[in-house]
């Protein structure tokens, strides 16, 4: 216990690691316990915003639950950029080389500055639209539209928080992006209940954009005067078209990558919306952020994979990337299939902490119940796909998962919900089949070793 007690000390105070030589499972664990502890948080954050969003109405939730799912292709841009980022500061940092390191993240930020102008305010002027778009009602698109409009205005801290949280990721700083994420959600979390006290369903979204722009602040001050692995300094941000090709390169496959995915949950938010009407839409916007909760910690447990794989092949150590991730992907599973009985056994209790509409409870219950099924599938998945990634093959998992979710989850979806008749449930029913096949392959395509020859 002591020892247990010594290493999770360790892996909160951020010392510097080589996670290169030593034990695999020490390096497992500090790269996890804060991984894990920063995405929990932020899962928290999650629930309680639509624990006070639910006491609005079904019209706040179903406006934030299609709104969290269009931003979802915001999340998509700045998890690919990010992903970019972890590969290529991890590799250099596996290589001793610090100062390429510092080139690589200084880059990265001049390409998401760019990504911004281009995506927040497109959002900000069409925001109704946008709602209308995903299916809302007149009336949630007349109560809703001015939270979309901050929401999406405020899109440079996600991407930003992310980005540099990569950064911090590929360095084995992930006790750095941990506090940072844990700023903005405690801000989050402190400011959510007292702005909706005051301003109704818009103060959730100012209280979001603001505890996100203080998480920002943070990392770009220890990033710029901290004393980590990697500091940033005013002359790597000369532009290198080169070196912004190479980060690009791997960034857009990255991007692709999760915007197939959540382009298919958009797709299915619509079709549930389309059969079951608010009261299914609301239901299963519940569900969505219970399954969040517990797949945002396990989300930290495959960065942890990322790290390692990419820091491992900087160092020339093939052998022990792929240990790394093998025995990572046995820790996810493990502790997934404990939601998993979670989710299955008592769907209903926890769709109550929500809401007290027996309606809503029925169709969140069924949601959570069904999507949980196949809960130890995602671990697994999720640690193939992000090792894949941390290794710089982010080509093979966007493959993946355009077959699995466009080829097979969206036409299946359609098929049970619409074909046959079975409405909101044939689409629940979709999630756990796709994302049971994207374990599968990715698990098929890591064992293959081809990730071991990437460059980058």
């Amino acid at each position: 216990m002591r020892n247990i007690i010594s290493l999770i000390r360790e892996s909160l105070r951020g010392d510097q690691q080589d996670y290169t030589q030593g034990s695999i499972p020490r390096a497992v664990f500090l790269l996890a316990i804060p991984m894990i502890l920063e995405l929990s948080l932020e899962s928290v954050f999650a629930v309680v915003d639509i624990f006070f969003v639910s006491r609005l109405g079904q019209n706040a939730i179903a406006t934030v639950g299609l709104t969290e799912s269009f931003i979802t292709i915001i999340y998509s841009i700045a998890i690919g950029l990010s992903t970019a980022a972890t590969a290529f500061v991890a590799r250099r940092i596996g290589e001793k080389n610090i100062e390429d390191a510092a080139y690589d993240a200084a880059q990265s930020l001049i390409i998401a500055s760019s990504v911004i102008i281009v995506v927040s305010v497109p959002g900000a002027i069409f925001a109704g639209d946008i709602l209308a778009l995903m299916g809302a009602s007149e009336e949630v698109v007349k109560e809703g539209a001015v939270f979309t409009r901050i929401m999406l205005g405020g899109s440079a801290a996600i991407v930003f928080l992310f980005i540099i949280n990569g950064i911090f990721r590929g360095a084995g700083d992930a006790a750095m992006a941990m506090k940072s994420l844990w700023i903005a959600s405690l801000i989050n979390i402190i400011l959510c209940p007292i702005f909706i006290s005051y301003f109704g369903l818009k103060g959730a979204a100012i209280a979001t954009v603001i505890g996100r722009s203080s998480g920002v602040i943070y990392q770009c001050y220890h990033l710029y005067k901290g004393s980590g692995i990697v500091k940033i300094k005013a002359r790597h941000f000369m532009p290198n078209a080169v070196l912004m090709k190479s980060i690009i390169n791997v960034a857009t496959p990255a991007t692709l990558q999760f915007i197939i995915a959540s382009g298919s949950w958009i797709v299915l938010t619509r079709l549930v919306a389309e059969t079951g009407g608010t009261t299914a839409s609301a239901g299963y916007q519940i569900a969505l952020r219970n399954v969040v909760f517990f797949i945002l910690p396990a989300w930290g447990l495959s960065n942890a994979a990322a790290t390692l794989i990419g820091q491992n092949l900087g160092a020339k150590q093939l052998e022990r990337a792929e240990q790394s991730v093998l025995l990572t992907a046995k820790y996810n599973a493990i502790f997934m299939s404990f939601v998993m009985a979670l989710f299955v056994l008592f769907p209903g209790s926890i769709i109550r902490i929500f809401t007290q509409d027996e309606s809503v409870i029925s169709y969140g219950a069924q949601s959570l119940q069904i999507i949980g099924s196949g809960y130890i599938f995602y671990g697994i998945g999720m640690v193939m796909t992000q090792a894949l990634n941390g290794a710089g093959d982010t080509k093979t998992p966007t493959i993946i998962n355009f077959v699995c979710f466009w080829l097979l989850q969206v036409p299946l979806a359609y098929g049970l919900a619409k074909g046959l008749d079975m409405k909101a449930t044939g689409a629940f029913i979709a999630i756990p089949v796709a994302e049971t096949l994207v374990a599968l392959i990715a698990w098929y395509y890591f064992k293959k070793g081809k990730w071991k020859e990437v460059k980058i």
